[in-house]
């Protein structure tokens, strides 16, 4: 039975009636600019249907697409030297002298799979191959899907980082045809570190992204289920870290003065990242808050264990946040936010590749060191990069004493 959605509400304080209107890229709400219930009913009316029709056209489906052999609106070479010029759905053959010698499909027709993006983090179609002619569906789950939910569930991957999981998985899945994990080889997984290559990724990101298949078949060989991970060390280093700049305070300047671009929650999440130093996708854990002898504090970094740790809550933004946190603090993502608020950078003249809205963390760790803070306390409040044996020094650090360091970083 489908639940019965009420679109219509009104704010408090209000007289009038609102819409509101739930979409994979954020709500909506619009006032309808009268007290009659009924008047807005009908008003709501063409909005509501259109919503439908878009949400409607956003669900995942397979349908049909031409593959083509050459791309088209090009010159190529053919295989004997010859000239091919390809159009959207003809090959013309030239010799070299540039006569005809015949014309041929460019390409076959074929199904992909579209509307991927919000459930697997896949933004462009996928490509399903079929054996005959029937309309085909899409692949059903096999034992390494099993095994790669049980490490969804073992690990608690959640939110934008399973949608990140899940698409990996399934690229690797498309990419290998389906080949079970207990005959991959490196060349294999290699297969998903030249796709990710190929979009232009670099080598640190290319890594995050295979870190999740390793993790699963990692899990499933402690377990016994399989012998060799075909995802350990197949990301080469390329050297082609990109050098990230702390925002300077000239550019923090320039920030606070153009903060009222942002809407509200976006200032908040701007200031909370200029004050804490916390990665964007922790902000997005935040859902519920604690104290320590009077000190509010949040607990983030869940992806890691050597990020794990308590934040307490800035002095710079706590006028800005509620009077206590009882659920998630922001909504709508981290990766959306990340390109609102670096579109925000470009608006305040910060236009330098190398500064962008993680330059914040950086900004703190150089604020922290410069007033002295010592190592381990700057790691218990920011959280480590990556794995070392002092992973573990911040740990049990009292929170009033994270707080009067936490307050050096300012806004």
């Amino acid at each position: 039975m489908q639940r019965k959605t009420d679109y219509l509400f009104q704010r408090p304080g209000s007289r009038h009636w609102h819409i509101k209107l739930q979409s994979p890229t954020g709500r909506i709400e619009r006032s309808l600019r009268t007290p009659d219930r009924v008047q807005a009913e009908i008003l709501a009316l063409p909005l509501i249907a259109e919503h439908k029709a878009k949400l409607l056209e956003a669900r995942p489906r397979i349908e049909p697409t031409w593959r083509h052999q050459y791309a088209p609106g090009r010159e190529h070479v053919g295989p004997d030297g010859g000239r091919i010029i390809a159009t959207e759905r003809e090959l013309i053959h030239m010799d070299a002298e540039g006569r005809i010698t015949g014309q041929s499909p460019n390409g076959e027709a074929g199904w992909q799979a579209v509307n991927l993006e919000r459930r697997l983090g896949l933004a462009m179609p996928v490509p399903i191959e079929v054996s005959d002619t029937a309309r085909p569906s899409l692949a059903v789950k096999n034992s390494d899907d099993a095994l790669f939910e049980t490490y969804l569930r073992h690990a608690n991957v959640t939110g934008y980082y399973e949608r990140e999981a899940r698409a990996v998985w399934a690229l690797y899945k498309q990419l290998t045809d389906n080949k079970p994990l207990k005959d991959a080889s490196r060349d294999d997984g290699r297969k998903v570190v030249a796709h990710f290559e190929g979009q232009g990724l670099k080598s640190a990101t290319v890594e995050k992204k295979v870190m999740w298949v390793r993790a699963a078949v990692n899990l499933a060989i402690d377990e016994g289920l399989l012998k060799f991970n075909p995802f350990s060390s197949i990301v080469p280093k390329r050297g082609d870290k990109t050098i990230r700049l702390p925002l300077g305070e000239a550019d923090i300047k320039e920030t606070k003065h153009n903060l009222d671009r942002l809407d509200q929650g976006d200032q908040m999440l701007f200031r909370l990242l200029a004050t804490s130093g916390l990665r964007l996708s922790e902000a997005f854990e935040i859902d519920g808050e604690m104290k320590e002898r009077g000190c509010r504090f949040v607990i983030v970094g869940k992806k890691t264990d050597q990020s794990l740790r308590r934040v307490p809550l800035p002095a710079g933004v706590l006028p800005y946040l509620p009077k206590t946190i009882k659920g998630p603090l922001f909504e709508g993502g981290a990766p959306a936010a990340s390109k609102r608020l670096n579109r925000f950078l470009d608006d305040c003249g910060i236009v330098d590749p190398r500064k962008v809205v993680h330059s914040l963390r950086h900004r703190a760790q150089d604020r922290l060191r410069a007033a002295g803070c010592p190592e381990d306390t700057r790691w218990a409040i920011l959280g480590h990069e990556e794995e070392t044996v002092a992973a573990g020094y911040g740990e049990g650090f009292p929170v009033p004493l994270l707080k009067r360091w936490i307050d050096k970083i300012g806004f």
